[in-house]
């Protein structure tokens, strides 16, 4: 599927018509309507040996899975949990849990134990696929009867993956639920409270693939990779479902990332379209190394891209890397778009313009009407003129939903700060909470404050973004002792622990800063803003 030589609000309604329709069908959408022969992705090993798997074979393999989960008594409507790395197994999965009309809810392999459970329980989970490794993790939790099934031998309990497959009858008919049906229940996480689930319906693949053709123009002729970890918005969103859709061929790196191993598979598969955080191209340039690149397109997102990449990759690719803005709770929204249709001159810091199906804007920061250009405000989306916008509210949660929308409910609030130039180019200020955003990755303070206060020695904590040079930012904690405890190297080594069991692996404080007291409102509000400024700055951190 392509849009030929169609104008982009065409094209946009065209899809919109095609995946929001009430016959909608996932696996039909997904899978099925593609060529049977043509390669859906080509799986490449740590030794850079590539698998192909056709649409053919992941329709055979997802409907004989999708066939067991149902024989398991997984319905449809029931939320199934991953909690895999990149793989074969993964895809296969993925599309028998559409197939079935259940719900995927993805989990990121470097959380710990707590973060997992607090997922699971709060998307009553009915199932969860498994990886080895990551099986000890659940052996802590009391999944309340959730079915375990895991890729290979070794969890205690659990259903094996290829039994499960082999189990399974051909032929299985897949549910059709509709463009409003969701897919998807992912968790984000924000400044306060726990993380936030959100669905993402049949009809948010309009907007992914509107991205993959005018953001990152991937043509039926391009060798595509998203570098970005499924367990995540960005990769699961333009690293499965959007080439999926778009019946686009794409690469799945199932190794851990370092940039010798980029490097190679960008050389060794000639790839032509590549799509990764900043922190990947940050993390090429500082390596050193040489590569030999096929590139014609070189694209970015999760975090503002900073001017010295462009820099390197001029030289190093031979291309621009553009910088993309989205969310979560949309998708990406505003683009340096790749598409020659669409596609200006790179100007340094800016994030681009509006996609095709979205109206960005920027708010007054005390009124909800349009701000002058050149003037910060708060960036938001025009919902009446933006009709791939799919975001309803957050799972469960009314209040924290309201904040996301105007009372008169005709623009989407980003929670971030931008301006636009006279020619309608935004560019990003900054958060208006205290998210972290370390790699590409969001990092809810209030997790991390909550791993770290349950190690003994912690009367009272705070998380913070500091800048970084290769991950964007780094995030850092400032800790009150309680009476007895002293700050120590060792110390500090268990409260960085503390956080990587009780939370995620990646998002362990670089440095931990004692203080006497932290910096508060008067009615007790960790000022988080505040730590910022004094230990950006170089200094300690003082109660205000």
């Amino acid at each position: 599927m392509h849009g030929g030589q169609l104008d982009p609000d065409t094209r946009v309604a065209q899809l919109i018509a095609s995946y929001g329709n009430a016959g909608a069908c996932a696996a039909h959408l997904l899978c099925d309507r593609h060529d049977a022969d043509a390669v859906a992705f080509s799986i490449i090993g740590p030794d850079l040996v590539s698998t192909d798997l056709t649409y053919g074979e992941l329709k055979r393999r997802s409907e004989r899975f999708a066939s067991s989960l149902g024989q398991l008594g997984v319905r449809p409507g029931d939320r199934v949990a991953t909690l895999m790395t990149k793989s074969a197994e993964l895809l296969v999965s993925l599309l028998a849990i559409w197939r079935l009309g259940a719900i995927h809810v993805p989990l990121f392999t470097a959380f710990g134990p707590a973060a997992i459970d607090f997922r699971l329980k709060a998307s009553r989970a009915r199932a969860v696929i498994v990886d080895p490794d990551q099986g000890l993790k659940l052996a802590e939790l009391d999944l309340d009867g959730a079915l375990v099934i895991a890729t290979r031998l070794g969890v205690a309990g659990a259903h094996v993956w290829n039994a499960v497959l082999e189990g399974g009858n051909a032929d299985f008919a897949a549910f059709v639920g509709g463009g409003r049906a969701p897919l998807v229940e992912i968790y984000t996480s924000g400044t306060t409270g726990t993380p936030k689930g959100v669905h993402v319906p049949v009809q948010a693949l309009a907007s992914f693939q509107t991205y993959l053709e005018y953001g990152l123009d991937v043509r039926a002729d391009d060798i595509y990779w998203n570098a970005a970890d499924p367990g995540w918005a960005y990769g699961l969103y333009y690293g499965i479902l959007a080439p999926l859709v778009a019946g686009r061929r794409s690469l799945l790196l199932t190794a851990p990332f370092s940039a010798e191993l980029t490097l190679d598979v960008l050389e060794r598969c000639k790839v032509t379209n590549f799509a990764a955080a900043p922190t990947v191209y940050r993390a090429l340039r500082s390596s050193g190394l040489n590569p030999q690149s096929s590139l014609r397109c070189a694209s970015s997102a999760g975090e503002p891209l900073t001017p010295e990449v462009n820099l390197w990759a001029q030289e190093a690719l031979g291309v621009e890397v553009h910088d993309h803005y989205g969310q979560t709770e949309c998708g990406m929204m505003i683009n340096n778009h790749q598409h020659p249709a669409l596609r200006r001159d790179l100007t340094t810091g800016a994030m681009g313009r509006s996609m095709p199906g979205w109206r960005a804007v920027v708010l007054d920061a005390e009124a909800d009407r349009i701000a002058a250009p050149d003037t910060n405000g708060r960036l938001a989306v025009e919902l009446p003129e933006s009709p791939l916008a799919w975001f309803e509210g957050y799972v469960g949660a009314a209040a924290k939903t309201a904040e996301k929308f105007s009372a008169d409910g005709r623009w989407y609030l980003t929670g971030d700060v931008a301006r636009t130039d006279r020619e309608g180019c935004f560019y990003f200020g900054s958060r208006d909470d205290d998210v972290i955003i370390m790699a590409g990755y969001r990092i809810g303070p209030f997790e991390v404050e909550s791993a770290m206060s349950l190690h003994p020695a912690i009367l009272e904590c705070a998380a913070v973004a500091i800048p970084d040079e290769v991950r964007g930012e780094v995030l850092e904690a400032v800790v009150v002792l309680r009476p007895g405890y002293a700050p120590s190297d060792g110390l500090t080594q268990e409260i960085q622990a503390q956080v990587k069991r009780g939370f995620a692996a990646h998002a362990f404080p670089r440095r931990v800063h004692y203080a006497a007291a932290l910096p508060k409102t008067a009615s007790g509000k960790v000022q988080r803003f505040v730590i910022r400024e004094q230990l950006r700055a170089g200094g300690s951190v003082q109660a205000s």
